[in-house]
């Protein structure tokens, strides 16, 4: 039987550059970490953005978040992950489909 080797090498400290940790050139890293921290905060965005219509429309529906839930086929306590905007708790595609269960179809725009 083969070992997996566990072995723990390396820790990046915390708002270290992990590009430069893993040997990039500095400008290179920086570049990269640049680009990364965009693409993050475009999706952050992007989920903030679908929340709240999702928030939006529990509001103008007068809903309770259990009510909310039974429409969505959700849980209560997912409901409330997004009222309070946890948007690492969701995937754009679960928010999507939510709204999708509402009447509020998603289109997206490339560019």
């Amino acid at each position: 039987m083969n070992k997996i080797d566990t072995q723990v090498r390396h820790i990046t400290k915390p708002g270290a550059n992990l590009f430069a940790e893993l040997g990039f050139s500095e400008a290179d890293a920086k570049g990269y970490q640049a680009e990364s921290r965009g693409r993050i905060d475009h999706t952050l965005a992007l989920k903030e953005q679908l929340m709240g219509e999702l928030v939006s429309w529990i509001k103008d529906s007068h809903l309770k978040q259990g009510e909310a839930a039974e429409i969505l086929h959700v849980t209560r306590p997912r409901v409330s992950d997004v009222v309070n905007k946890k948007t690492s708790k969701f995937t754009i595609d679960a928010l999507v489909d939510m709204l999708a269960r509402v009447g509020k179809p998603v289109s997206v725009m490339i560019g």
